[in-house]
């Protein structure tokens, strides 16, 4: 795997340089061109200008403007945009440490692996180290690409380093937006809810267990065609019908399972006699203790 950049951690009064990698496949994505009808060309893309006749406007012509009101814009030179750029230093500095489960991952962006540059072996290890059994990952900031951008450090069990671009504040949209009313959780539904859970639950994650069924299928109908066969077209699936009572669509999906819907009298029931049993065990341990006082009474004399 062939390093995107390089860029230098700082830490307190240590440097660590390090090389940047791609932790994720964007190749994986299916895309299809544009292409004219008639003979099978690729088409091309062309702009044009509505307010002089649709006329088409090469892009040397061309100039990048920002639209502070309806209509009305400001233009700047390539040199003045140039300007506008955050240098880039390569500096990963970072700002302070947090618990590694105080950042939402709503906030999570595109994430590089990190790897160190030559001498800096001992140092990456430490970091590493340190953040792993710390809880703690590493807040920083780093200027690329024109641009300052906030980023997570954290350690991986692998013993390595990954770095996670994050969104800033005001790139996340507050979740009071949906409009999600309060309301009340009825027991009985809810352990109905909490039994799935139960059922369907694994004690960790595991990626390999799943596949972008649908690019597999694209895949499939495409090779098709290439090898001049007509690709299949599936009947659209039904919705299934929708079951408006929720403790009914509860039990559906326990059933749809086979499994049974736990029972809470039966379970409540089955509580007190176990307290009832632990009550009686006293009694019978006083009286077996009783009747064993006696027969050794009797056997003295």
């Amino acid at each position: 795997m062939r390093p995107l950049a390089t860029g230098t951690i700082s830490f307190g009064l240590v440097s660590i340089p390090v090389k940047l990698f791609s932790a994720t496949e964007s190749s994986a994505a299916i895309s299809f061109n544009m292409l004219h009808a008639k003979c099978g060309g690729r088409v091309k893309q062309q702009y044009i200008c509505p307010r002089d006749e649709n006329v088409v406007v090469p892009r040397e012509e061309m100039v990048k403007g920002y639209e502070f009101a309806k209509d009305r814009y400001v233009t700047f030179t390539p040199e003045e945009l140039k300007a506008l750029e955050e240098k880039a230093s390569q500096q990963i500095e970072i700002a302070e440490f947090v618990p590694s489960e105080k950042i939402d991952p709503v906030y999570f962006d595109k994430a590089y692996y990190l790897g160190p540059e030559k001498g800096a072996d001992r140092a990456y290890r430490l970091l590493a180290e340190a953040m792993r059994r710390s809880g703690k990952t590493a807040l920083a900031r780093y200027a690329a690409r024109g641009k300052q951008y906030l980023v997570q450090i954290r350690a991986l069990p692998e013993g390595g380093l990954v770095m996670q671009n994050l969104m800033y504040a005001d790139e996340i949209r507050p979740f009071s937006e949906v409009g999600v009313e309060p309301g009340e959780v009825k027991e009985q539904e809810l352990a109905l809810a909490k039994q799935i859970i139960d059922q369907i639950s694994t004690d960790e994650f595991k990626p390999e267990k799943y596949e972008d069924d649908v690019r597999k299928r694209i895949q499939e109908q495409i090779q098709r065609k290439v090898e001049g066969q007509e690709i299949q077209v599936d009947e659209p699936v039904k919705a299934p019908t929708q079951i408006i009572d929720l403790m009914e669509a509860l039990k559906a999906s326990l059933a749809a399972k086979g499994l049974a819907p736990a029972s809470a009298s039966g379970a409540a029931n089955a509580s007190a006699a176990d307290a009832a049993s632990e009550e009686r065990k006293p009694a019978r341990r006083a009286a077996r203790e009783g009747k064993a006082a006696e027969k050794k009474a009797s056997s003295r004399k």
